[in-house]
């Protein structure tokens, strides 16, 4: 795992090496080399690691992704704001099968640093409804729940959110 500053310092040096190759007249390696660095630019700001996660998590390998994610010792070193929150993002979905109140520690945190996508914010509000409800929490569960349905604009947690709301009647 390299510290996310080591990538880009990677990057720079591959790209300095492509423009020697292109003074040197050789124009097939300084395209490839050029080519070759936006691995490590890419990979700067999407983890390695974190898309490797997620690949376990479409499969619904939760062991799988919990192993790749145990890569990642020091979040705050290795990734950029955003993956951070990814990082606790996912953390929260695999604990909220087993701790619910880990889980919610880890929703809170990244919505605190931040999620790329609605749909993902909308999963991170939903689960923490879930929580706010098994706590008796109506008020804030109905307000998560609001603000859930209103990020869902493909219309993927609407089952879910209809369920969460005939489940709060009974409370």
């Amino acid at each position: 795992m390299f510290h996310k500053n080591i990538k880009l310092i990677l990057a720079g040096l591959i790209i300095a090496t492509g423009i020697w190759q292109f003074t040197e007249s050789n124009i097939g390696n300084g395209i490839f080399l050029l080519l070759l660095s936006l691995i490590f630019i890419f990979l700067y700001f999407k983890n390695e690691f974190i898309l490797l996660a997620f690949l376990k998590l479409r499969k619904q390998d939760f062991p799988g992704a919990q192993k790749w994610l145990a890569y990642i010792k020091n979040p705050e070193a290795s990734l950029v704001k955003k993956q951070q929150g990814y990082f606790q993002y996912l953390h929260g979905l695999m604990l909220s099968q087993t701790n619910i109140t880990q889980a919610e520690k880890h929703f809170k945190k990244a919505l605190e640093l931040g999620l790329s996508m609605d749909t993902d914010i909308a999963i991170a509000k939903l689960n923490l409804a879930g929580v706010a409800m098994t706590r008796r929490r109506k008020l804030e569960a109905t307000n998560l729940l609001n603000e859930a349905k209103k990020l869902d604009k493909q219309g993927l947690l609407k089952d879910q959110i209809k369920m969460m709301k005939e489940q709060m009647k009974k409370i």
